[in-house]
């Protein structure tokens, strides 16, 4: 404003001083170009200096904060507001620009001289990094973690108070409105039931991680952990409905999960339903500052780097869904992202989306078949096994795409089912699927459908129900192929055995709907045959020509090959079980190198461009 005044006065000067005389005109006006010049210059020099020196306050920390910092007593700023009419105007445009051009100098400087950061310095950027860059940082592959500040102190628990009767508070806060029959049950058994009587009650723990197993252990000695399990189940439930995770946040919910994190490092399940529970917050943009305030933007940084597929993945779904500055998809509750989990430069030009089937989980399903004699520590390096192919094979052989994998509840039977009212048809599962992938994007680009079993079917369930909808049509319309993995497209042996067995006395409905002579499945055949013909699809069929065995007292054919032909498209036949007919042995296998000719064929025009 100064500088802008003084120019205007400069000018009026010049336009209201009386005319000299006729024999000294040149040297007036000589001088009132000088004068003016030497505004503008000294102007400018001034603005200039005044932004350089801001910055360099802005990058600095006073003597009390130096002196903290020898002490590693670290000091949490506030980070600045994310309104974007605050950030308006020329003066702030000028200044972001100048900020952007000498972090460039910053960033050339270190690459040419390649000095390392020191501890302080890493902390003085932490301390000035606001949401945005906080996001930025722990999605880019070789951050260090130090930008990054721990977690400020979580505040006490209440006096003669245990985390896990906090859980029960929090539970017990949040609205049981818009609850479904799931939720409202879980949420009964962690309150109304102690420890102990959940113990004496259930005598065994519950398995809640989406791996099949439906009891994993004898919980009498542990019964606190039981519950604290099933408040983790119900506030999963909770955490899916907008206004509910408002009150999650409200009532300490955030600071409360972050202490049982760190509490069960030792205990990846409860760590990645916690994470489950985050990634769904992260879903609702105005939750964003309470999550990074709270700390979780370094504990989700330090999990994406993790060597285990499943809390990665689980981490960089979170993360994803904080980005809103690169990432416009959004991933609900059940949809992973296995490529890319970082920010990178590589277009993306296709998508590849794995469906599991029954009793399978989004990772376990698409692991490298189990070695026989190889040791359980050996298993953790990726050059001799994998617990998750697309990701560690799929993504390094076609880094174009977008590799992105589900998970939903299955069970055999329905006593052994997480939850006993989780009854859903073939139907609303496909339905349910089908707006998550849309909410992710799926349908923007190329699409091929990799599914195992009962996967298939929700596939071919989710295709016919999109062409149906035009909000959806753009699905079907981007689907390039669908590869099989032993789909019972004409039933399964399994459901004939329900009755007849121990472990399916009471079968669930998804296996009811497998029956061969089942209506609806004949009907859901005949329907997507004459549609995938119409639509010419690239289709692959593997399946099994080995028996399985289910549990220790059956083994049977589970889908045979005249009821994974689908009518059209290639049938391959391997030696394999039904379980291990989506796990190669190894990446040189004909059972991977196929699949991976399929899609890299499928997709040729569309990888070209």
């Amino acid at each position: 404003m100064s500088l802008a005044a003084y120019c205007t006065v400069c000018w009026r000067t010049i336009g209201t001083a009386a005319p000299p005389p006729q024999s000294r005109t040149s040297w007036a006006a000589i001088r009132n170009i000088i004068k003016l010049t030497g505004s503008l210059i000294l102007g400018g020099s001034l603005f200039l200096t005044y932004e350089v020196l801001a910055l360099k306050k802005s990058l600095a920390l006073d003597t009390e904060v130096v002196e903290k910092e020898k002490m590693k007593s670290y000091i949490y700023t506030h980070t600045g507001s994310l309104d974007e009419t605050e950030n308006q105007g020329i003066a702030y445009q000028a200044r972001k620009e100048l900020h952007k051009a000498l972090r460039k100098i910053l960033v050339t400087s270190a690459k040419i001289f390649r000095s390392p950061f020191s501890d302080y310095q890493y902390r003085v950027v932490a301390q000035a990094a606001d949401l945005r860059t906080l996001i930025g940082l722990a999605r880019s592959k070789e951050t260090d973690l130090r930008f990054f500040l721990p977690p400020p102190p979580l505040p006490a628990l209440k006096e003669d108070s245990s985390l896990e009767e906090e859980l029960r508070q929090l539970l017990s806060l949040l609205p049981q409105t818009e609850l479904d029959e799931c939720a409202q049950y879980f949420t009964s058994l962690a309150l109304s039931e102690s420890g102990q009587s959940l113990a004496a009650q259930k005598g065994g723990l519950w398995c809640f991680g989406g791996n099949g197993l439906p009891y994993a252990e004898s919980f009498g000695e542990v019964p606190s952990a039981t519950v604290e399990m099933f408040c983790l189940e119900a506030i999963i439930r909770h955490s899916e409905i907008p206004t509910h995770c408002d009150q999650i946040e409200a009532n300490g919910g955030l600071q409360l999960l972050q202490r049982l994190y760190q509490m069960h490092r030792n205990c990846p399940k409860v760590q990645r339903n916690i994470l489950r529970i985050v990634g769904n917050m992260a879903l609702n943009e105005r939750l964003h500052g309470a999550i990074a305030g709270s700390g979780w933007v370094s504990i989700l940084a330090e999990a994406m780097k993790s060597p285990h597929i499943m809390e990665a993945s689980h981490a960089a779904r979170s993360l994803a869904n904080l980005d809103r500055e690169t990432v416009q998809e959004k991933y609900q509750d059940g949809v992973y992202v296995l490529h890319p989990q970082y920010r990178s430069s590589q277009p993306i030009k296709a998508d590849v989306l794995f469906i599991h089937g029954l009793m399978g989980a989004a990772f376990k399903t698409w692991r490298q078949q189990d070695p026989e004699q190889m040791a359980p520590q050996v298993w953790e390096d990726e050059a001799s096994y994998t617990t998750c192919w697309p990701k560690s094979w799929l993504a390094a052989d076609c880094p174009a795409l977008r590799i992105i994998s589900v998970e939903y509840d299955t069970s055999l039977s329905d006593w052994r089912a997480r939850c006993p009212m989780d009854r859903k048809s073939i139907a609303f599962r496909s339905s349910e699927l089908l707006n998550k992938l849309r909410a992710a994007g799926v349908g923007d680009r190329p699409v091929i459908w990799v599914s195992h079993s009962m996967g298939g079917l929700l596939v071919k369930k989710m295709l016919l129900e999109a062409s149906n909808k035009p909000e959806l049509r753009a699905v079907t319309d981007n689907t390039r192929g669908i590869i099989f993995y032993s789909v019972p497209h004409h039933g399964s042996h399994l459901a004939e055995y329900s009755v007849n067995v121990r472990y399916l006395l009471f079968p669930s409905l998804e296996v009811k709907e497998l029956r061969k002579d089942s209506p609806a499945l004949k009907t859901l055949h005949d329907d997507f045959l004459e549609f995938a013909r119409d639509r010419k699809f690239q289709v692959l069929n593997f399946v099994e020509t080995l028996p399985t065995y289910i549990g220790s007292m059956i083994k049977l054919h589970v889908v045979p090959p005249e009821s994974a032909n689908l009518g059209i498209g290639d049938l391959i036949l391997v030696d394999v079980n039904h379980l291990d007919i989506c796990k190669p042995k190894e990446k040189d296998a004909f059972l991977y190198q196929r699949t991976l000719q399929f899609i890299r064929d499928t997709l040729a025009k569309d990888l070209e461009n």
